[in-house]
């Protein structure tokens, strides 16, 4: 089987996913946006083959790539991305050149939020109002439309970059101006600000069958976490998937994956719950950011990106999730911008629960600190996890409390 994967070089959760591919019998070629000679010896391993492009990104640089590979042989069974900026290039390349796998017209659903979510509401399912907007004349529009509180994002983003909350028409004019709608045209959506909790669900699908999936909690909702330094924010994974209390989650979610077409592919849904019950958020077909899936592979006793390896290539699944804990990931912000200093409350947290703790990355004294706003892992974390989820979220509040991290 040969399969060829985009950018296994960056970022670096990438090369898990050409290592299950080599583990499990494959041969694997990459495309890459960088000189060979700057590809890690880890990932020169599991590449059997490659091709250089000058952006993993452009269309034609990518069908190019694929199209020499293709020439060279052995047959190329298939294409594949991991990463939400990749995913189109990779659908539409695969139509170009023949080459089996999710059709261009779902990934595209699943990746423009204005045409996502008109699909979903046109077939019944709660979803949040919202409207395309490409300047600021139609955001003001839009923004009439849909009420306050109101939020403005591009409409192919991942999590809540270039997100904005409006609250009202003053900060929707500092959000225009902030984006620069009054001086180009971009491609953004506003929608409805869902009021309620918010979390995942996540799943990897066989010819349109869950095979594996997962639901996580945002403590806080994440556009609070992202703007907020003093908060520790956290990801939570629940190892009750199965309980009565989630039934409707998982219906939900499969029902989307079904109408919206999904058929073997990671996938990543949000979701909100409250007032007006569960609501729709955004699906992608990928995994999730930040490397959750290690995450996931550690609480549930197995090789997700070997289970993903064997989907996507056709090969028969040899593992299941053991739901033996749930886990969580906490985001340590330094107390404001600048340099690196040092810690306080490390030792007391490795004392008490260094047997939870999977991974955890200080960043050293003396490097450079991270806006808060670049994502969970752009400073300090932790992988944690725990048999019983109360006293995982317990752990993991008292962690978020007693460790701190300092710049100057």
């Amino acid at each position: 089987m040969h399969v060829i994967f985009i950018a296994p070089h960056f970022p670096a959760n990438q090369r898990s996913f050409v290592r299950a591919l080599k583990e499990i019998g494959c041969r694997v070629s990459g495309i890459i946006d960088v000189e060979y000679k700057y590809v890690d010896s880890e990932v020169k391993r599991y590449l059997d083959d490659y091709e250089e492009v000058p952006s993993v990104t452009s269309l034609d640089a990518v069908t190019g790539a694929v199209q020499r590979l293709q020439k060279r042989g052995p047959w190329v069974h298939y294409l594949e991305a991991a990463v939400e900026a990749h995913v189109l290039v990779c659908a539409k390349v695969r139509e170009r050149c023949n080459i089996p796998g999710l059709p261009f017209d779902v990934v595209e659903r699943c990746r423009d939020k204005v045409v996502m979510k008109k699909y979903l509401r046109d077939r019944g399912f709660p979803v949040a109002r919202d409207a395309a907007v490409n300047n600021a004349k139609e955001a003001r529009v839009a923004s009439q439309h849909v009420g306050y509180p109101l939020i403005l994002k591009p409409r192919s983003g991942a999590g809540a970059s270039a997100t904005y909350r409006i609250n009202s028409n003053r900060d929707l004019e500092w959000a225009i101006k902030d984006a620069s709608l009054d001086k180009y045209n971009q491609e953004c959506t506003i929608e409805q600000f869902l009021e309620g909790h918010e979390g995942f669900y996540d799943t990897l699908t066989i010819n349109g069958k869950v095979v594996f999936e997962s639901i996580s909690h945002y403590y806080p909702n994440v556009l609070t976490a992202m703007r907020t330094r003093d908060v520790a924010a956290q990801i939570c994974v629940t190892n009750r998937v199965d309980w009565d209390s989630y039934d409707e989650l998982r219906l939900f979610g499969r029902k989307v994956i079904s109408a919206l077409g999904i058929t073997t592919a990671a996938t990543h849904m949000e979701w909100f719950f409250g007032n007006e019950g569960l609501k729709f958020s955004e699906i992608a077909c990928r995994p999730p950011g930040v490397s959750v899936w290690d995450l996931f592979c550690a609480i549930n006793d197995l090789d997700l990106y070997k289970m993903w390896a064997r989907a996507v290539s056709g090969a028969k699944l040899q593992q299941r999730a053991s739901r033996r804990f749930a886990g969580g990931m906490i985001s340590i912000r330094p107390n404001k911008d600048g340099r690196v200093i040092g810690y306080t409350g490390m030792e007391q947290i490795q004392k008490k629960y260094d047997q939870c703790i999977i991974k955890a990355y200080l960043p050293p004294k003396g490097s450079a600190t991270q806006p808060i706003e670049a994502g969970y892992r752009a400073n300090a974390w932790l992988f944690v996890r725990h048999p019983d989820y109360d006293q995982l979220r317990r752990m993991m509040d008292d962690i978020g409390n007693t460790l701190k991290m300092w710049a100057e």
